[in-house]
């Protein structure tokens, strides 16, 4: 597909979070709405401000919950768009904020998600799909497939599995906003209960609650919006894809792994940078096997090297290839229409040099995946 061409630099000009978790007595919309405040006060911009707002949510609330959300600030009579696309649902509305504004359609968006996931295993499909009956239809059955197949054809190990899990929970110690921040040895994580082998509980990321929110601007505006250039930081690629045909149905995680490339390439073209630029990377590793394959997706890790990669610590807050510098979906936690726009967060964070703990050093180019069912997939590249 012949790449979309950008007509306006587009920064990000503030990022909020509400921590991620367990939180039944307070509403979705409350979640929403503490993230989309944080935002607006990051980037110094009054709500009155917002030209359009997108809205990233994966489980029925009611219709049109983004301006059940926002009506609490008032509404504006500005669009409002409700985004479902799975997984990738906060990045999808992402996607389309920074394309609005770099059209010259808007000059500042919203981008924003919330999610409060059932507890259990989730399922991705009808009632009525054969897939219900042949397991493909739970995640983790998917991704025990692919962890089989990928030890087999790599050599690589269930303890370079369980490293994923060690990392990230060290990780996210680190950080307030976590879901889970206990840390795990790789005897723990291999012996906890087994979900669906080799995958074991530890190994799969946790269903959660949480929101987050981002705030886009021309760049060419930012003066109008009184935003401190200092602060921002530049979208440099937003790219967004689905599946091809195949023989084995492009939608079965465990016959297309490598679905992230197509948007990967089409993110190093857009922003004319390559793998070898990367300084830190946020991945969708909703079991630890994702983490392996997206990171050789993206081509930061030759393919079926990054256990390897992962056992030589490459990927660690003090490696070469910082991964899920946050804690990722394993320690964070996956409320679907959130975990896009958690990584522009934890990516705007790092580029601004305000992790803390966790920062990864010198850090200049982040690059944010994020993919759900449907081969629905995105990379976005964010520079300083």
């Amino acid at each position: 597909m012949k790449n979309l061409k950008p007509g306006r630099e587009v920064v990000v000009a503030g990022v909020g979070l509400h921590p991620f978790g367990r939180f039944r007595d307070k509403p979705l919309a409350n979640l929403a709405l503490d993230s989309v405040i944080a935002a607006l006060k990051d980037a110094a911009v009054a709500w009155k401000d917002i030209q359009v707002a997108y809205f990233g949510h994966v489980y029925y609330e009611g219709m049109s919950f983004g301006e059940t959300s926002l009506s609490k600030l008032g509404l504006t009579g500005i669009p409002i768009i409700n985004v479902e696309n799975a997984c990738s649902s906060g990045s999808t509305a992402f996607w389309q904020a920074y394309w609005g504004i770099s059209s010259g359609v808007f000059d500042i968006a919203l981008a924003f998600g919330a999610e409060k996931v059932p507890g259990g295993p989730v399922s991705v499909t009808s009632e009525d799909s054969p897939d219900r009956y042949i397991g493909g239809d739970h995640m983790m059955a998917g991704y025990a497939l692919r962890s089989r197949r990928y030890m087999e054809e790599t050599g690589a190990t269930p303890a370079a599995l369980a490293q994923v899990t060690v990392k990230a929970r060290q990780n996210a110690s680190l950080n307030p906003y976590a879901h889970r921040k206990d840390t795990y040895t790789i005897e723990e994580v291999l012996n906890s209960r087994m979900i669906a082998d080799p995958l074991t509980l530890f190994q799969c990321c946790p269903t959660s609650e949480g929101a987050s929110a981002a705030v886009l601007c021309a760049k060419e505006a930012l003066t109008s919006y009184h935003i401190d250039p200092k602060r921002s930081v530049n979208v440099v690629a937003a790219a967004l894809t689905s599946g091809s045909y195949n023989g084995h149905g492009s939608d079965h995680s465990a016959f297309s792994p490598y679905r992230t490339e197509p948007a990967a390439l089409q993110a190093y073209e857009m922003s004319g940078l390559g793998p070898e630029d990367v300084d830190l990377v946020q991945v969708h590793d909703a079991a630890t096997i994702g983490e392996l394959q997206q990171l050789e997706a993206l081509h930061l890790i030759p393919y079926g090297e990054a256990w390897a990669a992962t056992i030589e610590g490459r990927t660690s807050l003090n490696g070469d290839i910082p991964t899920n510098t946050d804690g990722g979906l394993l320690a964070m936690g996956h409320p679907f229409g959130a975990t896009g726009v958690r990584m522009i967060h934890e990516t705007v964070t790092q580029l601004r040099n305000e992790a803390g703990d966790r920062q990864v050093p010198n850090a200049r180019v982040g690059v944010a995946e994020c993919s759900g069912a449907g081969d629905v997939t995105t990379v976005h590249i964010l520079t300083k």
